[in-house]
This record gives structure tokens, C-alpha cells and sequence, in this order.
């Protein structure tokens, strides 16, 4: 993966914008002040390098600006605050015990 990767947000969805038509997505939508992670997508050819990581932290970033506390729906999602339990204020308190201690 390039260094340098652009994450661009249209209406619910955080999109890496590489040659090609498919592009790894992260699809959400913002219900009061809960931000929930729907599902991550990378294309087969692309997957293995770190991309949907670099959604989600694009996701986490936005939550944080925008006051927002995430309710994470989707499996990747779930496994990326597993294996980053140190994001986990950013989760819903509902949600906290599945990043670990």
C-alpha cells in the first residue's frame, strides 16, 4: 500500500479512491449522537493491505471531531476494536467490553 492513502467521505460512506471501479468503502449512517459502522468492503484484489484499518480509523477520527460515539455493526469493524482496544472510548458504552481491557 502507498504510504500516503486519501480517504474521501461522501453521504454515508468513507471510500478509498483508487484506479478501478471497485474501491474499498466503509458505509455508515449517524442516528442522534451514535455513529453506526453498517459494513467495510475491499475489493479481493486489494485486500491484505491495510485498507479497511485505514477506514476505520478515518470513521473513529470523524466520530471524535463530530461528538459522535460509535455502535460498531460490522465483523471487521468489531475485530479492529479487538485489536485496538486503546479506541475503545470512541465506542458506545454498550459496545466497550468487545475491545477488551
Amino acid at each position: 500500500m502507498a504510504n500516503r492513502v486519501v480517504i474521501k467521505r461522501a453521504k454515508n460512506l468513507f471510500y478509498i479512491d483508487l484506479p478501478g471501479e471497485d474501491k474499498p468503502v466503509l458505509k455508515y449512517r449517524v442516528e442522534g449522537d451514535r455513529m453506526f459502522l453498517e459494513s467495510t468492503y475491499t475489493p479481493p484484489m486489494l485486500r491484505g493491505r491495510g485498507y479497511a484499518a485505514r477506514l476505520v480509523e478515518a470513521a473513529i477520527r470523524y466520530a471524535e471531531e463530530n461528538g459522535l460515539k460509535i455502535v460498531p455493526l460490522c465483523s471487521y469493524v468489531i475485530y479492529y476494536f479487538t485489536k485496538h482496544p486503546e479506541k475503545k472510548s470512541v465506542l458506545d458504552e454498550a459496545y466497550r467490553d468487545i475491545a477488551g481491557e
